[in-house]
């Protein structure tokens, strides 16, 4: 076994090696920058250009095109940077080049220019590319003959993640709807910083863990594991054009969608097939950008059969156990991602955030403790981190110290500004810090369900947080069904947001953590930094998935209603949940005995 990996389950910190709290906090101060920043793109670009706070003013469809293909390249340049990272660099170096990348990306998004903006978006999503795989590898190493406590392990990082978002979703919206958008745009960065050089400083922690992936002959796991490492399986020549073809046809497609729209750009829109007939019957004509994305997407599907028939039979089986787990976070995330889309929408234009009298008191105190409960818990597990680590790293610990005394300062002041108030409009930013709330306060107990004997099997989880996901968006359906067709504007009970956010969090803390676990599990160890990226690039279709639905909101609510709109959410997680459920027993056994 080897010994870094020994000398960090030493030190323990809630049952855990003291460096997942390292790497827990790093994960913290990233998410606080993404999340702080991206739950403010929508409603900076759909603002009104005259008023308090001017925005773009962009439509709906527009502005969601193009945070569908931000989104959705966050999740493709981690391919590269996975990549990079196992044969070049090692993961800590990648994820240090990542943390300063994506500040100097907060720092040109803060100067709300035009130029300024597209540059600021472009280095994070290349920053993000060299973080995101990378740190989860970390993981994976740290862990390495210890799966037990993966799932655990997993779902207390999850936890950082959430913490990050939900502290930077507060306050970076915060500042932002009532200051200006220069401000919550530069808090990110400022945040993103601070995570550098706690991590940075924290380094010879890890020991050589990270420095470059662990090698067939420094592993000793089971006899799969054995089996796994007998048969390489390098790149041929038609794997390589494969690989250049279908990412052409991606990028293509994730440049015209927003371009054709924003710029009016369509360099694509001619018909290559008139009238394409499917079994008899008339589909239509088939344009230049329909045919390429068919195409990228079959020779893609080509590529992953292809290279999986090549493994041995245990191998072979257990990766086609991840792609249909990747099909399946494919559809999830395509709808769970209209919390930062189309509900932050709905949050704004169509639910009463205006509280007056004891309501207003009664959110106030709400608020309060929603603000100061979790960061009282955080910032006891970073005590508790001091306790174990301050000898060892105490340049990190000064600087992990100082930026959680800026949040704690930043808090008090916000908390101060509320309470002076005698009325209250609630942020439309606000409620997105709903979903990290309830992942804050259930990831715990989830953790112990995983843990306990009762945890349910991969194919069970995936079914169960659909299914819940899908009851999420069926009480917004339920709270809509009063508006209007056509209606651009409503007042809905906020409760209706609240139980939906509570739901859909249920459903990802059932899918999102776990699906990582399983990935680790279920790849051979010399390709586990790729295949975090192609996990990534799964979630990157969904992202762009979710861009596309949710721009068809004013369609949908103009043709039919706003209730019909979140109806079809409804149908396709509900559905597709129970579609997992009746897959386990086979998924169990091509996973061949992996929990």
């Amino acid at each position: 076994m080897n010994t870094d990996i020994e000398n960090l389950f030493k030190d323990r910190v809630l049952g855990h090696p003291a460096g997942l709290f390292v790497l827990f906090f790093t994960e913290m101060w990233e998410r606080f920058s993404f999340y702080g920043m991206r739950v403010l793109l929508v409603l900076f670009l759909t603002a009104p250009i005259i008023g308090d706070n001017p925005g773009w003013e962009w439509p709906r469809e527009h502005a969601l095109a193009l945070i569908g293909t931000y989104a959705s390249l966050l999740y493709l340049t981690p391919i590269l940077g996975g990549y990079v990272a196992d044969k070049l660099i090692g993961y800590k170096k990648a994820i240090i080049i990542g943390c300063a990348v994506m500040t100097l990306g907060h720092a040109c998004m803060a100067l709300e220019t035009g130029w300024s903006f597209y540059v600021g978006l472009a280095l994070l999503i290349i920053g993000t590319g060299f973080f995101k795989p990378n740190i989860t590898s970390v993981i994976s190493e740290m862990y390495r003959g210890k799966e037990s406590k993966k799932d655990g392990a997993y779902t207390i990082f999850y936890m950082g993640v959430n913490a990050g978002a939900f502290f930077g979703m507060m306050l970076c919206g915060y500042l932002a709807e009532n200051y200006g958008w220069s401000w919550g745009f530069g808090l990110a960065g400022i945040f993103m910083f601070f995570g550098m050089l706690q991590f940075w400083l924290a380094g010879d922690l890890f020991g050589k863990i990270g420095d470059m992936p662990l090698k067939a002959s420094e592993i000793n796991d089971d006899v799969d594991e054995v089996e796994v490492e007998e048969k390489l399986n390098p790149f041929i020549t038609i794997d390589y054009i494969l690989i250049i073809l279908s990412s052409i046809g991606g990028l293509l497609y994730l440049f015209y969608d927003p371009l054709s729209k924003i710029q009016n750009v369509n360099f694509l829109d001619f018909i290559v097939i008139e009238n394409f007939k499917l079994f008899g019957f008339v589909i239509g004509d088939i344009t230049a950008s329909t045919a390429n994305i068919i195409v990228a997407l079959f020779l893609f599907l080509i590529l992953i059969i292809s290279r999986t028939l090549r493994y041995t039979r245990l191998v072979r089986n257990r990766i086609f156990a991840v792609f249909i787990f990747g099909i399946l976070t494919v559809i999830f995330f395509a709808t769970f991602e209209q919390n930062l889309g189309t509900m932050t929408i709905f949050a704004r234009d169509y639910t009463d955030r205006t509280l007056t009298g004891s309501a207003s008191l009664i959110f106030k105190i709400v608020d309060a403790l929603l603000t100061t409960v979790p960061m009282m818990i955080i910032t006891w597990v970073l005590y508790l981190l001091f306790k174990k680590t301050y000898s060892r790293i105490p340049l990190s610990n000064i600087f992990l110290g100082m930026a959680f005394l800026g949040i704690w300062g930043l808090l008090i002041f916000r908390l101060y500004e509320k309470f002076a108030q005698e009325g209250n409009e609630v942020e439309a930013s606000w409620f997105a810090i709903l979903n990290s709330f309830f992942i804050i306060t259930l990831a715990p107990l989830f953790s112990r369900w995983w843990e306990s004997k009762y945890n349910p099997s991969a194919a069970h989880k995936y079914g169960i947080g659909l299914i819940l996901q899908g009851l999420g968006f069926a009480v917004l359906v339920f709270g809509t069904l009063s508006i209007p067709q056509g209606a651009a504007t409503a007042a809905v009970s906020m409760i209706y947001l609240i139980l939906a956010y509570l739901l859909i969090t249920m459903g990802e803390l059932c899918v999102s953590p776990v699906g990582l676990s399983y990935l680790s599990k279920l790849v051979p160890p010399r390709m586990i930094g790729f295949m975090f990226g192609i996990w990534y690039l799964a979630i990157a279709i969904g992202q762009k998935l979710a861009g596309q639905l949710g721009g068809m909101i004013d369609q949908i609510t103009a043709e039919y209603s706003l209730s019909s709109f979140f109806l079809i959410f409804t149908v396709l997680c509900i559905v597709l949940g129970l579609i997992s459920i009746v897959l386990n027993r086979p998924l169990k056994r091509m996973m061949h005995g992996i929990r």
